[in-house]
């Protein structure tokens, strides 16, 4: 019985919070807001703990939902198979954000307008991209913006390890 009343508590506490993430409004001292995403993961991939770590470390929130199979959650958000990786994070409106995206990318894509797309995605899992760091071993990777009918652009070139951050 206290259990459930703990975690309705706990709900009512982050409800808030929640419904007000993402709205990147500036305070009078020049602070956003933190983005909030929801990140959908097997419970034992390493790396996708590694990028909510990177994602945390940018200021931002994240809270992880572990599922033995992911595969649902990707076809629900219109991530085709061509465009997928470990993990999936969503925003409160609603957009994905699939793989290793780096949190500059996902901040500055939320602060544009983009009608057509359904959210970014690094495909695959590139090493030294954020959550795959490999020494100091990198391969250059593109960012995806995907879009609503299944296509896909490059949003943005990482040729550097330094051009994440």
């Amino acid at each position: 019985m206290i259990n459930k009343y703990l975690k309705i508590a706990v709900v009512m506490l982050l409800s808030p919070a929640f419904a007000n993430a993402n709205e990147h409004k500036h305070t009078h001292n020049n602070d956003v807001t933190p983005l909030e995403l929801i990140v959908y993961k097997t419970p034992t991939c390493g790396c996708c703990k590694k990028w909510i770590t990177h994602i945390e470390d940018k200021g931002n929130v994240a809270h992880s939902k572990d599922f033995r199979n992911i595969g649902n959650i990707k076809t629900k958000y219109g991530i085709k198979p061509n465009y997928r990786s470990c993990h999936t994070a969503v925003s409160r409106n609603g957009f994905a954000f699939e793989g290793h995206v780096p949190a500059k990318f996902i901040q500055q894509f939320l602060s544009e307008e983009h009608p057509n797309a359904i959210g970014l995605s690094v495909p695959a899992m590139p090493v030294g991209s954020p959550g795959m760091e490999v020494g100091d071993r990198f391969m250059p990777y593109n960012v995806l913006i995907l879009f609503k009918d299944g296509t896909s652009e490059v949003y943005a070139k990482v040729k550097a390890y330094e051009e994440q951050f």
